[in-house]
């Protein structure tokens, strides 16, 4: 198993929806700012977002468990292999994540 790096690329807010369905005084993720990286594997770095962690861990694994080297979903709608790109499932203020494979092995 290999550690997977987790970069964030951009956080959002969808003003429209926040303004008809959030809480007064909702803003951007206060979790991740852009450009923040973490390394993991099979568990949660320290400091992510619990609820962004259960929608990205399925991607984490299979890249830290080698699915990099099958077809995985390259070419079908990623250019390049070893690399996802997703989101946290907060509909409001969603954050969208790189997610790498590495050459760094884990100590697990």
């Amino acid at each position: 198993m290999r550690k997977v790096k987790i970069t964030v690329l951009k956080t959002t807010f969808q003003e429209d929806l926040a303004r008809e369905y959030g809480v007064e005084g909702l803003s951007a993720c206060p979790y991740h700012k852009i450009g923040q990286t973490y390394l993991a594997d099979y568990a949660k770095p320290d400091g992510f977002c619990d609820e962004a962690w259960k929608a990205i861990y399925q991607y984490v694994f299979a890249l830290a468990h080698g699915a990099h080297n099958s077809t995985f979903y390259f070419n079908d709608w990623i250019k390049t292999r070893g690399v996802a790109i997703c989101s946290c499932n907060d509909g409001l203020r969603p954050v969208i994540f790189k997610i790498e494979a590495t050459d760094i092995e884990s100590k697990n």
